[in-house]
This record gives structure tokens, C-alpha cells and sequence, in this order.
């Protein structure tokens, strides 16, 4: 979520409720540490996923692109920024952030927003040295020098502003159905398909060029066994480890 006059899912998120659909797994989850808070703030909401359907959600999100793809989620929407949330201090049982806090203009300023009207917060986020040794990355090195990619804030970053309680790692089972970044860790076959490249940012962002070298490189090694002989251990593996992190704070 950036805070410019065109938010990066205006752009590149026309096609985010076909490929990123809510897992159930990774649902319960993020569900599991947002307590027995009634009410809940979901601060880059895009579409709404990972909302829990059993509290009052308010949804954040600057994207009117995201915001009309959402389809039986919360009602209650407020376009907005992280680092900039219009409510009193205090107001939410929990606050939520589910992978996106890499795109915030301001990561620190929008955390402390999260602190500031909540009495807990829970950010989904991703690991960078951890996901920046994914196997896609070999087809796609140039997404490594992407700014979501390369100032992506880790655990330490989330320290400087919330009051970190836990940090739980969240494994991304083998037939994960969000598409999102390394979802796919066993299926190289997804990572050809337009769509779902469309609904990853590290994808959606990459020059045409840098995009279709990658893919036509990841098309032959499958083709040829390359990527079998090298990864198909993967396949054998239930979930994965790539990464993604929830961190929990009070």
C-alpha cells in the first residue's frame, strides 16, 4: 500500500481476486493470533482477504481497483493510507496487516499508525534474506532489485515500532491456493501462467523483457527435467518454509 496519487494495485491488481484467493490454512493462521478482539482493522485490505467473518472489520485500502474486486467481505471501507489511518487513538481491539507492509511508503510511520489505534497488532509479512534464497529467484534475479523487494522490512524493522511479542512462522502448504509470491514452490508450472504472474508483485513490476527471458528460461528447464532434477524433492514435501512470518504485538 503506497501512499501516491496512483497506488501500485491500481496497476497491477486487475487480476488479484482470480489468482489470490484466501488459503483456509493460512487463514486459521493468522485468525489464531488475532485473540478474542471484537473489532478489527484490516490496514491494505485489497480484497478483503484473511478478514475474519466473525468480527466487526474496517478495511483500509487505497486502491479503488482492489476495493471493487472485494466480494463478501466487510462493508465497512475507509480509502486510506497506513501511514495516515483517520481514527482516535486506541479504537480497534486489533489491528491486521497481511503482506503489505513491503509496499508501505512509509513502513515505520505506518506500523505506528497500526500501534497507535490498536491494542494489538498482527502483521503477516515475509522474511527478505529467507525468501530471497526461493528457487523462482534464479529465473526472475532482477525482482531482487525491485523496491518492495530490495527495502522489504523484516523482523527487525517491526521491532522499531510495535512491541513484538511472538514471531510464528507460517508454512505454505503444497497446494496452497493464494497465489502469492512463492505459493507455487512446487508447481513451477504456475509461475508461466500470465495471470498469476499478474497477481504477484514481484512478477507484475519486472520489465516486459526481464519478465518474459525469465519465463521462456523456466518453460526450458522444465521442458528439459532441468528444474525436476534440481527441485522436484519439493514435490515430495507437504508445506514449505519460505519465509512468511506473522509477528504479534500488544
Amino acid at each position: 500500500m503506497v501512499s501516491s496519487d496512483r497506488p501500485l494495485y491500481e496497476r497491477i491488481g486487475r487480476s488479484y481476486a482470480k489468482t489470490r484467493r484466501e488459503d483456509p490454512r493460512v487463514a486459521a493462521d493468522i485468525h489464531a493470533c488475532l485473540d478474542q478482539g471484537r473489532s478489527v482493522l484490516n490496514v491494505g485490505a485489497g480484497t478483503g482477504n484473511y478478514e475474519p467473518p466473525d468480527r466487526l472489520v474496517v478495511a483500509v485500502e487505497p486502491s479503488l481497483e482492489m476495493l471493487k474486486q472485494r466480494q463478501d467481505r466487510s462493508r465497512r471501507v475507509v480509502r486510506g493510507v497506513a501511514e495516515a489511518l483517520p481514527f482516535p487513538d486506541a479504537v480497534f481491539d486489533t489491528a491486521m496487516a497481511v503482506l503489505t507492509i513491503h509496499h508501505w511508503t512509509d513502513t515505520l510511520a505506518g506500523l505506528r499508525e497500526l500501534r497507535r489505534v490498536s491494542r494489538r497488532q498482527v502483521v503477516f509479512f515475509f522474511e527478505p534474506l529467507h525468501v530471497h534464497g526461493f528457487w523462482a529467484l534464479e529465473y526472475f534475479p532482477e525482482a531482487i532489485d525491485l523496491p518492495s523487494e530490495q527495502n522489504a522490512p523484516g523482523e527487525d524493522v517491526i521491532r522499531r515500532a510495535l512491541l513484538v511479542r511472538e514471531i510464528r512462522p507460517v508454512l505454505v502448504p503444497r497446494d496452497c491456493v493464494d497465489g502469492f509470491g512463492a505459493a507455487f514452490w512446487a508447481r513451477p508450472e504456475a509461475y508461466l501462467d500470465p495471470e498469476v504472474q499478474a497477481g504477484m508483485s514481484w512478477l507484475a513490476l519486472l520489465p516486459e523483457d526481464a519478465l518474459k527471458r525469465g519465463s521462456e528460461r523456466l518453460a526450458a528447464d522444465i521442458s528439459a527435467g532441468a528444474w525436476e532434477r534440481r527441485f522436484g524433492h519439493l514435490r515430495r514435501l507437504d508445506s514449505y518454509d519460505a519465509g512468511y512470518r506473522i509477528a504479534i504485538a500488544e
